[in-house]
């Protein structure tokens, strides 16, 4: 590795206007790094490069220093505010049209938000960096004098239904925020949420926002990375000329680190009625990201709950006190604590207080255990394998530089503290634990069922303080950043030519007489995605075992005859692998991700679960429960409820209308010997599929995977599957949910089944101006120009034997029946008029360049594999559906149209609070019925 520290970091006067290197790295053998060269402009702004030609595509990362912590205590969640308006247009660029450039260009964006930082990135083939550039640039440059009024308060109800649908309205959705005014005093910066209270958003005006703005957004609090295929020489010219004569913003000291501090523990309680299982949250303050202590905690959190080989897991969910339970260390810029959670089976003992008790035992047992040089090796391993693959793609690389340069000042910050971790003793981990968790004080919350206050762990011993909203003074106005350049801003640079893209090339083989092996060789990483997927899945369901598919495959993820589910856990974790087993509609699939040096040892072990699985009585019935209890929580969430509301009356009492996982009252009666029969019969490999991407040849592939064709028995039966009309009529089918402060509505209709190239296909080309963008017309209709919702999409979806076409939002409580309103006219309308010519050649400017972000990452790959596999298709179909999008017109998709959005033929669902709504939907003079969920 090679660092370069010019002088210049000190002596900042000395600046030239061009970009300064001021340190690269360059990787040396197989040494674990990410390659870069990092730059200062003379605005303060910090560039860094990490070129990659191994696919035909940038990212480019802006990272402003600004999160919640920079808010004041009674103005919360203009961070996050700023994110959306950032989003909305600025000088050189018209509304929505970010968003739209982006759609356009095939690629995609968005930003985030936490306490510590504010990230905005797109990914796009790479003919179009300059563009993306141009773009960041305006907005950083650029934006106040596009902010207006109306934007500013669509965008606040924006972020209002964003925090309704994410937190308001979700079971357990309120845990962080209580959590966090639990650990902190009100003027600490991490004590309030960053979505922000409801309150200070209605507070706020425009002119705040501007305040904002000028005060953190300052080239010298951005970090720029670009990441990907593109010419280092041209970049830098690029990023000079589009980000070089942005003024500098005001100074941005760095943030003293501010751990929690608690004299005693605090207890409080969480009543919430959306939930049935309660929840035990214990976090212990301890120190802030890069102290010397985060590794020693990291390990300790991996010994507490990592993992199924974890002391909670083996102690708690193994023996059936708690339906599931972990532990992490959660490290921030000014603050870590390390919590541990468990969820208590309310069938069996819903009270938190003696679940308290076994996890203060086992905390406490840790001072008789020890710590053993295995548990740091195991840790290491594992954090080894995560770095590993989270480096495939230039989004990965991009995000780890960022976050490292803007909160520590250091790109490789995650894989140097990698480093240290392995660097890490038993003994310094021991210190860890009796200086931060051994009797000290924690916050404790109990969230329980409103109804059942006398399930919590303690009484509240703890009052959070009161917000106190003062009155500010006015003030002071920073002045606006006046930008003088030397070329017109206004003229958008054009694409460079369109960048040629190359499906990954596949080879195959075939294992025995049936065994059929797809592949693709990538060794930018060393590892491998594999994907087995055994004919099977919930169609092969006996009649009244719906459900068993899922429960069979739950049972397959406990281990084998020889290794308990804590032992083959542990014994992947070591090889920084991970296998799941899973049911789809015609498959069982066990995924499984290795590094390339650990394959052979890994697939020993999937050998061994496939051929010789535990299903053991034990593990059988607590995984039943554990998902029988899973099954409750979900009825009692409403997008759950609304989705399998609506494929209920799609499909009927069919295997389609019902849940993945079935009905409990079926999956109670399941059996063991039922779930081992499933197995026998579709954990086969005949006519199964064995999908690989990643750092294998194809010999030694062959060679790997000869284990299948030692299977014996025939080849499974599959029947075959039961498809009826739509059994619903059209009308509104309303899901009851008291006190719901928002709705959620599915509004559609039987369609299509799957293909690659037919009516299927053709019709999510003309859905995508309808509802299939962030710009379409559904979205900017409910959410940009009504405020009604966070987002609403529409799409076509199915399998190979029948689909839907569905349109999905959560919206506000008191805009239920206008939003359905829209919807139905938004259709009614695309159907009689069609895609106008801007539309038309928005769709086929998307599709023409997305697929250069296709086949990126091994995840990627692997499932456009499998896709081949399952629908038996060749490569060449993306061709075809190329051919078809540049020769489509508007008149056969608004012939598409006409056959598809009929609103005389919607089925509606409403998931929300009958009282408030009942009247107002009413007034749609549709059929009303009542819906109940199985």
């Amino acid at each position: 590795m090679k660092y370069w520290s010019l002088l210049l970091l000190l002596c900042p006067l000395l600046a030239t206007a061009a970009p300064v290197l001021v340190q690269e790295v360059e990787a040396q053998g197989d040494e674990l790094v990410i390659p870069y060269r990092m730059y200062r402009l003379d605005n303060g702004l910090t560039l860094i490069l990490n070129p990659d030609h191994s696919d035909p595509l940038v990212h480019v990362e802006v990272t402003y220093h600004v999160g919640s912590a920079r808010e004041e205590p009674d103005q919360t969640g203009f961070a996050h505010f700023f994110e959306h308006m950032m989003f909305q247009g600025s000088k050189h660029v018209g509304d929505q049209e970010h968003f739209r450039l982006i759609n356009e260009a095939g690629g995609t964006m968005n930003g985030t938000t936490n306490q510590d930082r504010t990230n905005y990135f797109q990914t796009v083939p790479a003919n179009h960096l300059e563009k993306v550039l141009w773009l960041e640039a305006d907005r950083m440059g650029f934006l106040l004098e596009a902010v207006s009024q109306r934007k500013f308060e669509i965008q606040r109800d924006t972020v209002k239904n964003e925090r309704a649908q994410r937190v308001d309205n979700q079971p357990y959705g309120l845990v962080g925020e209580r959590m966090d005014e639990l650990l902190y005093p009100r003027e600490h910066p991490y004590s309030w949420p960053t979505i922000g209270y409801v309150e200070d958003l209605d507070r706020v005006d425009v002119n705040d926002l501007k305040a904002f703005f000028l005060r953190w957004y300052g080239s010298n609090n951005a970090t720029l990375v670009i990441s990907g295929d593109f010419n280092s020489e041209q970049a830098l010219a690029w990023v000079e000329q589009y980000f070089g004569s942005i003024p500098a913003g005001p100074a941005v000291a760095r943030a003293e680190p501010a751990p929690a501090r608690l004299e005693q523990d605090r207890h409080q309680t969480l009543p919430d009625a959306r939930i049935r299982m309660p929840m035990l949250y214990l976090s212990y303050p301890t120190v802030h990201l890069g102290h010397e202590d985060e590794a020693a905690l990291d390990v300790l959190a991996d010994v507490l709950g990592g993992g199924k080989s974890s002391l909670l897991y083996q102690q708690l969910v193994e023996t059936g006190k708690a339906v599931s339970a972990g532990a992490s260390h959660y490290c921030a810029e000014l603050a870590c604590t390390l919590s541990v959670w468990a969820y208590a089976n309310p069938s069996r003992d819903g009270r938190l207080a003696p679940l308290k008790q076994d996890i203060d035992s086992i905390v406490a047992g840790i001072a008789e255990r020890g710590i053993a040089r295995d548990d740091v090796d195991k840790a290491v391993a594992s954090l080894r394998a995560d770095l590993i693959l989270g480096l495939d793609g230039a989004q990965g690389k991009a995000r780890q530089l960022s976050l490292g340069q803007v909160l520590r000042g250091d790109p490789l910050y995650a894989i140097n503290a990698w480093r240290r971790l392995a660097q890490t003793t038993p003994e310094a981990v021991t210190r860890a634990y009796h200086h931060y968790l051994q009797q000290r004080p924690r916050a404790v919350l109990s969230v329980v069922p409103a109804d059942k206050p006398e399930w919590q762990a303690a009484e509240p011993d703890y009052a959070i303080a009161e917000r106190q909203l003062a009155e500010h003074p006015p003030r002071a106005a920073l002045p606006l950043r006046e930008v003088e350049d030397d070329f017109d801003r206004g003229r958008m640079p054009e694409a460079a030519a369109p960048v040629h893209i190359d499906v990954p090339p596949l080879w195959r083989e075939t294992l025995g007489d049936n065994i059929q092996l797809l592949g693709t060789v990538n060794d930018e990483i060393p590892a491998v995605s594999v994907i087995l997927a055994l004919p099977g899945g919930q169609r092969a369901e006996p009649p009244g075992q719906e459900g068993i598919a899922a429960l069979t495959a739950t049972l397959m993820n406990q281990g084998t005859e020889r290794l308990s589910a804590g032992e083959f856990s542990e014994a992947l974790e070591r090889l920084g692998a991970s296998v799941n087993v899973r049911s789809g509609f015609y498959t069982n699939l066990i995924e499984v991700t290795s590094l390339t040096e650990t394959l052979p040892q890994t697939l020993a072990l999937v050998e061994e679960l496939l051929f010789r699985p535990g299903l053991r009585e034990q593990d059988f019935e607590q995984a039943r429960a554990r998902l029988l209890e899973s099954m409750a929580q979900s009825r009692k969430q409403p997008s759950w409820l609304a989705q399998h509301g609506f494929r209920q009356l799609m499909y009927g009492d069919t295997r389609m209308g019902l849940p993945d996982d079935g009905r409990p009252a079926i999956v109670a009666e399941l059996s063991l010997e039922q779930v081992r029969d499933y197995y026998r019969r579709y954990y086969h490999p005949e006519n199964g599929h064995v999908i690989i991407a990643g750092d294998l040849q194809p010999q030694a592939a062959r060679q790997a995977f000869a284990f299948l064709t030692e299977w014996q028995g025939s080849a499974p039966e599959l029947p075959e599957v039961a498809v009826q009309a739509q059994p619903a009529q059209p009308g509104i089918y309303l899901v009851d949910l008291p006190g719901a402060v928002q709705s959620v509505l599915r509004v559609g209709r039987r369609a299509l089944p799957l293909d690659a190239t037919g009516p299927f296909f053709h019709a999510n080309l003309m859905n995508f101006n309808l509802g299939g963008n962030f710009n379409s017309r559904i979205n900017q209709n409910l959410r940009e120009d009504k405020g009604f919702t966070y987002g609403a999409y529409s799409y076509f979806t199915g399998n190979r034997e029948a689909g839907v076409f569905v349109v999905s939002t959560d919206v506000r409580g008191d805009a239920t029946a206008d939003a359905v309103r829209a919807i139905i006219d938004d259709m009614a309308t695309f159907a009689d008029e069609g895609p106008d010519d801007a539309e038309l050649a928005y769709l086929r400017s998307s599709y023409s360049q997305q697929d250069a972000l296709s086949y990126e990452t091994l995840g990627k790959k692997a499932g456009f594999l499998l896709q081949l596999a399952m629908m038996e298709l060749s490569p060449d179909y993306l061709d075809r559906q190329q051919e078809i999008v540049s020769e489509v017109d508007a008149a056969t998709l608004t012939d598409v149209a006409r056959r598809w959005l009929e609103p005389e033929n919607m089925v509606i669902v409403v998931a929300g609070d009958k009282a408030k709504l009942e009247k107002s939907l009413a007034q749609l003079n549709l059929p009303m019925h009542d819906l109940t969920i199985e």
